[in-house]
């Protein structure tokens, strides 16, 4: 039985979060200092061989966040956008930072090991100021995971990407087939659906069902990049030559371009 997405999420879900507090345990660790934090360990209770075990699996915080955070980014802009400002905030420093302090530091500065001293040698902030801030981060997506165990969680999207998966499935067999207009009239239809979910996601209105119309209500509004948009009236034309009676039929490599090109778009734009 093929999985779901429902369970696909719960689980890459539940990976994230692990690697979340493990970044947390590298970020710790490079803002005390290797010693530091295997004492602070050891008074925890660690004997010494499982912290020269987690200490070697560990990479240094600036190369583990990155990773993490361009995953954990996508998921929540997905699952819980209402927070998805809050999220990016504790990362990015503050374009207009006049001062350089525990209010004002963020964790795109301990990426860069940034602190700051007073004559004297007298930190004033240093990495650790980012601890709490990654907390925040992995809490956000702890409130995700507490959605899907809620009777509340709202899986209507999901259902839908799992509905959309299947129907792109269609349009595969179908181009298979050699029935190359039904195949890009199928995918047409999902790309469609999906544009119309992610405008409804940011609260925008829909003038119409066409593909260009809501391409272009989603590229004013910001939420996609003009490399996407550009993508996007690709694959409309397409749709549109397997959707309308042409002097040249679609062909079949089109029409492969446009399944895949629908698949990448309802995976990657939310």
């Amino acid at each position: 039985m093929t999985e779901s997405n429902l369970e696909k999420y719960r689980k890459d879900l539940k990976a994230l979060l692990q690697e979340g507090r493990a970044v947390l345990q590298a970020l710790r660790r490079d803002a005390a200092g290797t010693n530091e934090w295997r004492a602070s360990l050891e008074r925890a209770g660690w004997t010494e061989e499982k912290i020269e075990s987690y200490d070697k699996k560990l990479k240094p915080f600036r190369i583990c966040y990155h990773h993490w955070y361009s995953e954990a980014l996508v998921v929540v802009k997905q699952l819980l956008p209402d927070r998805y400002a809050d999220f990016v905030k504790f990362y990015e420093r503050p374009k207009t930072r006049k001062t350089f302090d525990v209010e004002t530091y963020r964790i795109e500065d301990a990426c860069q090991s940034l602190s700051s001293t007073r004559y004297g040698g007298e930190v004033v902030v240093d990495m650790s100021a980012a601890i709490p801030l990654l907390q925040q981060q992995i809490a956000i997506l702890e409130s995700i995971e507490k959605r899907f165990e809620s009777s509340l969680f709202d899986i209507k999207q999901l259902v839908q990407a799992d509905l959309f998966d299947s129907e792109l499935d269609v349009a595969r067999e179908l181009l298979k087939n050699k029935f190359a207009r039904a195949a890009g009239a199928v995918a047409g239809v999902v790309l469609e659906g999906h544009l119309k979910q992610v405008c409804d996601n940011h609260n925008l209105p829909k003038k119409s069902g066409t593909i260009a119309v809501l391409n272009d209500v989603l590229k004013a509004a910001g939420v996609i990049e003009l490399s996407q948009s550009r993508h996007i009236q690709f694959l409309g034309d397409i749709r549109n030559k397997c959707g309308h009676k042409n002097p040249t039929e679609p062909t079949v490599e089109e029409v492969d371009e446009l399944i895949t090109g629908v698949d990448k778009v309802i995976k990657t734009i939310f």
